[in-house]
């Protein structure tokens, strides 16, 4: 019997740049297990803190040179002097600044900054009683956090200010909160789909990176 040829899938190499180490954990611990049968093998990259147009740009035009596709995994909240720009704004500026890095000829196909609406915490809101299951946060902080869940249409309209973010509304009603110790296993949780169902931005992304596989 003749041998077999070796055959081995064709994997998309994608970078996600990330702002901080919960973001880095949700790609490893929930958005790879979900793209990686569909041929897409996401790697978190940090970028760390203090995100701006400029430094994410420089960064993502790197990692553009050194894998298939790139995209961003980072807060609308954090970026400063963002005024009265929209998030897509943002995202549009930051396609032009990583082209004018990456120079002529560079496949904008390839590249599709994503800035979560208002903050990662928000994606949390999408199955607030996901948190009755962690042993050490108070029975009481859930009806504050259905409370707040109330009050939006979807968790991505959770605002960002100072005082209101959902990262600091959790904080207020959890004191114990770990953003990085708890984050991504309240969202391994909840589970993707129950994200993608409640948040219509993010489930757009995650759409997108899925359709990678297959260009």
């Amino acid at each position: 019997m003749a041998e077999e040829p070796h055959w081995r899938a064709s994997v998309i190499r994608l970078a996600v740049s990330v702002e901080g180490q919960t973001e880095e954990e949700f790609v490893k611990r929930v958005l790879d297990e979900h793209l990686r049968p569909l041929g897409v093998a996401p790697e978190p990259i940090l970028i760390g803190g203090s995100v701006t147009v400029r430094r994410l740009a420089f960064d993502m035009a790197l990692l553009y040179q050194s894998h298939d596709s790139v995209t961003s995994l980072v807060d609308f909240y954090g970026f400063p002097r963002k005024g009265d720009r929209t998030v897509e704004a943002i995202e549009t500026h930051l396609r032009e600044k990583i082209g004018e890095r990456v120079g002529g000829g560079w496949d904008e196909n390839r590249v599709f900054p994503y800035v979560q609406m208002h903050e990662f915490e928000g994606l949390l809101f999408s199955d607030v009683e996901v948190f009755a299951t962690q042993i050490d946060f108070p029975p009481d902080c859930m009806a504050a956090l259905r409370a707040v869940r109330e009050q939006f249409t979807t968790p991505e309209d959770i605002n960002d200010s100072c005082e209101t973010a959902p990262s600091k509304r959790i904080a207020r009603a959890i004191p114990r909160y770990d953003k990085r110790l708890h984050g991504p296993i309240l969202a391994e949780e909840i589970g993707l789909d129950r994200i993608r169902t409640e948040c219509p931005r993010f489930d757009a992304w995650v759409r997108r990176l899925e359709t990678l596989g297959t260009e």
